[in-house]
């Protein structure tokens, strides 16, 4: 005798089939049968934000470099920081407004993010990406297919040091606004797409301002150009790791010290 068992809501689906003879071997949880719908829905959120996000930058730079510097590195700094905030309220509360593998590795490092999501996450991110760059490619033909992902300006050394500052920027930011209770939450869209457009403002000529893996690797993958990508796959991760990890350093807490340091979030001291 057969019984199928599913739970409802905002929680995981499981489709799992019972015989009472013959237990299954796995239980709902871990069987492979399992399908989590909100979750399919934070992946499409991830794929599409992440497809929208590069579209709207990478066409503002691709038009700028085939119609005469019309757009202008300001007005490609604005595209930048509205795309991003325009899309943190748009499906911000469905799937967290990632878009960022860095991102999405630094909240998992700080254990805000569960590490069996990460993969799936990143996999939307990158594919989200070489998808939009992919359509800028078949919409810029001919003398128009221009190369719209980033590389060096200068050295390999100085993008690397400004990539790790200006995503160190970005994540501290984040989380501040994302994850401390005390910030305003409605504001977050605001913060982080200002810090956006302030970044590829004073960093967009010098290494393109890309504080985002899945940025860079997508044009590289529609072009096939991979110089200095290692900069952009490095830099910004150790940049955004770093800044959850100082903001997490400042975070405020109302427990006492005896706890804290019991907890060990400081180095314990011996009272003399």
């Amino acid at each position: 005798m057969g019984e199928i068992s599913a739970t409802n809501g905002n929680h995981e689906v499981h489709l799992a089939v019972k015989d009472d003879n013959n237990p299954p071997a796995l239980t709902s949880k871990d069987s492979f049968l399992s399908f989590s719908v909100p979750f399919a829905q934070k992946l499409i959120a991830e794929l599409f934000g992440t497809y929208f996000l590069i579209f709207a930058g990478c066409t503002a730079v691709s038009a700028n470099q085939n119609f005469d510097k019309v757009v202008t590195l300001p007005g490609i700094s604005i595209v930048w920081g509205l795309a991003v905030m325009v899309l943190v309220y748009s499906v911000g509360h469905i799937s967290g407004a990632h878009f960022n593998p860095a991102v999405t590795l630094a909240f998992a490092t700080c254990k805000r993010f569960p590490w069996k999501e990460v993969p799936p996450y990143i996999l939307c991110q990158v594919a989200g990406s070489t998808m939009a760059a992919g359509t800028i490619r078949l919409l810029f033909t001919g003398h128009q297919n221009k190369f719209t992902g980033t590389m060096p300006a200068g050295s390999d050394m100085q993008s690397f040091g400004v990539e790790f500052i200006i995503t160190f920027y970005l994540m501290f930011v984040i989380s501040g606004v994302a994850t401390d209770n005390r910030a305003i939450g409605e504001l977050a869209g605001l913060a982080v797409g200002a810090t956006v457009l302030l970044n590829v403002m004073f960093a967009g000529a010098i290494s393109g301002a890309s504080m985002n893996p899945a940025r860079s690797l997508g044009p590289a993958i529609v072009w096939n150009k991979y110089e200095g990508i290692w900069i952009y796959l490095v830099s910004t991760t150790l940049g955004a790791q770093a800044g959850a990890w100082v903001y997490n350093m400042i975070r405020y807490t109302d427990k006492p010290l005896r706890e804290i340091t019991k907890s060990g979030s400081f180095l314990r001291t011996r009272r003399t």
